[in-house]
């Protein structure tokens, strides 16, 4: 058994109170997938997550995964029987039609059983997660023959998915990739490329591997308007559906890494390995960005998910390690009993509660924009998701980091040493701002593309959104006064960077914008996890449970008071412009 423990609670609270599931659980095809049944869903993938998947975190990262000399992986003692388990347990598909063996749920239900299996392990859950964005990938493009071929074994989990996009020299830059694509004449390709950072892209969890991969047919544009998309099985499929002959790929080797170290980074090597192209050719970055914007809320929900489970190792801690006394005592004292580790806790929890409520209200939005019946609140929704997915990801990795790091303080020197366990989460989380667009990206994504959308006037709205709370929180008397000041301030600072981003973008000067845009970003998440901290106090006053609104009032109050303000000092970094940034050459840089 393991130390963590879902949320369980906190989970079914945002669920039915911030992001409305009631509403979602209505919308076409979801009658079955109420939120009494996702709750005992959740319940019982606790059971078994906690029992089988959870002890594997810390064995895992000791272990780690092998590459062998055959060129096969051996993933970490305890992977193979608890994925077999999770497979068998039909986790793998719960939010993926039922045609195809799915379960049909919406997809913010998958994503709270994400938070749970990601938190237990995040190197374990890697090869799920990533198989869920090559389904997605087919279920938008693929063709109804390989629809058949792979739906229905990745759905179940009895073959597993990749993502091929970097490449040695082409990382964030992934219209430099040099993989070829060369068509055999019968309507399959012949790819030849190296790839790498491929997690899982060879591993002895499930004997095949659909690898979605980004190659370039011959003639084609440069940049990444020349790119294309293929399935590149280790396998290759016979009619009948069963696995043939072994296509002409191998993993060269698997990466040393700071963190994840259970998960297997691997570089690999296509050499003429038959592909099949998904759509139409050029066309490859659209596909894979399907991939990739699944991913970035889910990367985001990772920083949730490892911060969470370093809190509740902090957590415990300090109300086991005796030190010091209390001001004005004599006895020695738990160290919770300090200010400055009250603080620590209060500022993780604060954080971690207005996070999951962030994430998970994004893909309830993602949830209407697939399924609701008005097109207009569809294209609505859509906006909102693309608001707020690269607020999401950056975010909420950045404060993964933090965050776990803030874990680590709380152990003191005991946490610098790794027999503790703390360690990991910091090392597990620091690559979680980087992959699948680092966070620099995501601010560029946000200024560059999301705030234009409507000449400015999506976000816009949405910032009023944000601002309607402001009544209900005068009406819910003195307790919720900081709550209601702080966040008017903070909200206006926002409004005013972004009004100066759009005219500044407006004017042409993009320079001095995307100079602003992580400060903003981060901006954004500060406003919008006091907005929704807010939010949970409001419900929980009228719940009938004392404790449980003193909880959550005082966590958006302790976030308004003394995290918010960061909001508003971001401002002049915002607005400043290019400014000194790019006054000092190099050799000055170099002192």
């Amino acid at each position: 058994m393991s130390d963590y423990q879902p949320p369980l609670n906190d989970l079914s609270f945002v669920l039915e109170h911030i992001v409305g599931y009631d509403e979602i659980a209505a919308l076409p095809g979801y009658g079955h997938a109420d939120l009494e049944t996702v709750r005992d869903l959740l319940a019982a993938a606790s059971e078994f997550i906690v029992e089988k998947v959870a002890p594997l975190d810390r064995a895992g990262d000791v272990e780690g995964a092998r590459w062998n000399p055959d060129y096969s992986v051996t993933t970490p003692k305890g992977y193979q029987e608890a994925y077999d388990a999770y497979r068998a347990g039909g986790w793998t598909g719960l939010q993926f039609p039922d045609e195809f063996g799915g379960g049909g749920f919406p997809a913010v239900a998958g994503l709270a059983l994400q938070e749970i299996l990601t938190s237990a392990s995040i190197a374990f859950s890697l090869a799920p997660l990533l198989t869920q964005g090559a389904v997605d990938a087919l279920l938008h493009y693929g063709s109804d023959e390989q629809k058949a071929t792979y739906l229905p074994h990745m759905v179940a989990g009895d073959w597993t998915g990749t993502m091929n996009l970097t490449e040695p020299h082409a990382g964030s830059d992934v219209g430099a990739l040099t993989t070829k694509a060369v068509p055999n004449g019968d309507g399959t390709f012949a790819i030849t490329g190296q790839k790498i950072f491929i997690s899982y892209g060879e591993h002895d969890l499930t004997q095949q591997k659909v690898h979605l991969v980004l190659a370039r047919t011959p003639g084609a544009p440069e940049g990444t308007a020349g790119i294309s998309i293929f399935i590149v099985p280790k396998y290759l499929v016979n009619p009948d559906g069963s696995l043939g002959e072994a296509n002409s790929l191998k993993c060269l080797s698997v990466e040393h890494k700071l963190g994840l170290h259970g998960s297997p980074t691997c570089v690999m090597s296509y050499e003429r390995a038959t592909g099949y192209l998904i759509g139409q050719e050029n066309k490859g970055m659209r596909i894979m960005f399907v991939m990739m914007n699944n991913a970035r809320l889910s990367v985001g929900l990772e920083g949730l998910a490892v911060a969470s489970r370093a809190y509740q190792k902090s957590l415990a801690y300090a109300q086991e390690r005796i030190q010091g006394t209390a001001v004005g005592g004599t006895e020695p004292v738990a160290i919770i009993e300090h200010p400055d580790v009250r603080r620590m806790l209060l500022t993780q929890r604060a954080q971690l509660d207005a996070l999951r409520a962030l994430i998970l209200l994004n893909a309830g939005h993602g949830d209407r924009a697939k399924r609701h019946p008005d097109a207009a609140v569809r294209q609505r929704e859509d906006e909102i998701v693309g608001l707020l997915t690269p607020i999401c990801k950056a975010f909420g990795t950045d404060l993964g980091v933090e965050l776990s790091s803030t874990a680590l303080q709380v152990f003191g020197g005991a946490g610098f040493i790794e027999e503790t366990g703390i360690a990991q989460q910091y090392r597990d989380a620091r690559i979680l701002p980087i992959y699948e667009g680092t966070n620099g990206i995501q601010a560029a994504d946000l200024v560059g593309r999301k705030l234009g959308i409507r000449q400015g006037q999506s976000a816009l709205e949405y910032l009023e959104e944000i601002g309607a709370i402001d009544g209900t929180l005068e009406a819910a008397g003195e307790g919720f006064a900081a709550i209601r000041s702080g966040l008017a301030a903070n909200l206006g600072a926002l409004k005013k960077a972004t009004g100066w981003l759009l005219q500044t973008s407006a004017g042409g000067d993009f320079d001095s914008a995307l100079a602003g845009s992580a400060p903003y970003l981060r901006m954004w998440g500060l406003v919008l996890s006091a907005w929704l901290l807010a939010r949970e106090a409001l419900v929980a006053k009228d719940l009938g449970d004392a404790e449980f609104a003193e909880t959550k009032l005082v966590l958006a109050r302790f976030h308004a008071e003394q995290l918010l303000p960061a909001a508003g000092a971001l401002l002049g970094a915002v607005t400043r412009g290019r400014g000194d940034l790019y006054t000092l050459s190099p050799a000055q840089l170099a002192g």
